[in-house]
């Protein structure tokens, strides 16, 4: 049968829509890493639109000016600083200059695609630098102030299903992601007794208007058989869901996990990609190998 003649699963509701009481986060305050764009700024304006103030940090101030402006819109507070996770001293200074977060959203991650073999040893530590060692870092100091002030505190770590797939032409963030999948795990079990939540969040297909423009070529690269219907309705169709997500799909997931309603869920991740890692073929498609996939030609040394 033809997928297009198929339903796939319903569209969510419209972008405002929550599932949890408005106010669930009245009081509180939320630091998000990467929020100023993308994916990050999604989670972070669902945070918001229950009442959350919001601490957003970035590397880059462009990004925290326009994040400040779109965010303020929706009535909350909302505070931005340069920030490079991988810089211990320069994260114990953004939080010396507020106050105790309750949330922590590790989103912050560096990613692009590159045949192993092709990839410098600087590429490979500043993708596991910014992505693993960053979030190790982030959450080591938002956990060691909840525990000497002996309060709960919730943090959602951004993974990817190929931390324990495998990531064929991303070597570097699939092993780094697998090193994020591990730390939730370990520190649900270490500051569970001390009222910490430690979970994982992890999105599917949802294109948003910050994707770089490697990643944009490559979906656009994975549609080109399809010009009948359109990049986007290509996308779909390579989708269960024969939809891609919306990015406030990611958010409401987030904030459920951070949530009173979540308090006994701790050490998950929980996956908002409409069945797509799980996907398999009953009869596997030809291999193409990930040089030719990203246009590039033969390995010469």
């Amino acid at each position: 049968m033809d997928s297009t003649a198929l339903p796939g699963l319903p569209v969510p509701p419209p972008l405002g829509a929550s599932a949890l009481p408005a106010g669930t986060y009245d009081g509180s305050l939320v630091l998000v890493t990467g929020g100023g764009t993308g994916l990050g700024r999604a989670i972070a304006a669902e945070f918001a639109r229950l009442g959350a103030d919001l601490l957003i940090v970035s590397r880059r101030k462009r990004h925290l000016t326009s994040a400040r402006a779109e965010l303020a819109k929706l009535g909350t507070r909302v505070e931005t600083a340069v920030c490079d996770i991988r810089d211990p001293r320069r994260i114990s200074e953004v939080l010396d200059g507020c106050a105790l977060p309750d949330v922590l959203v590790n989103n912050a991650a560096a990613n692009f695609p590159v045949p192993a073999e092709d990839m410098s040893p600087n590429a490979w530590q500043a993708v596991v630098d910014i992505t693993l060692t960053g979030t190790f870092l982030m959450t080591r100091e938002f956990g060691r102030r909840h525990l000497a002030a002996g309060t709960p505190g919730s943090v959602v770590d951004v993974g990817a299903s190929y931390a324990w797939t495998g990531g064929p032409g991303f070597a570097h963030s699939a092993a780094a992601k697998a090193g994020v999948e591990s730390l939730v795990r370990t520190l649900a079990v270490e500051w569970g007794p001390y009222g910490i939540q430690v979970n994982g969040l992890v999105p599917g297909l949802m294109p948003h208007e910050d994707m770089t423009e490697e990643i944009r070529g490559n979906l656009t690269r994975a549609a080109a058989d399809a010009a009948d219907t359109g990049v986007r309705g290509a996308l779909d169709r390579r989708q269960p869901a024969l939809r891609v997500g919306a990015p406030r799909e990611l958010g409401w997931a987030a904030t459920f996990l951070a949530s009173p309603y979540a308090r006994f869920i701790t050490g998950h991740t929980l996956v908002v990609d409409g069945a797509n890692w799980q996907r398999r073929d009953l009869v596997a498609p030809p291999v193409t190998p990930v040089r030719d996939q990203l246009g590039r030609g033969p390995f010469t040394g």
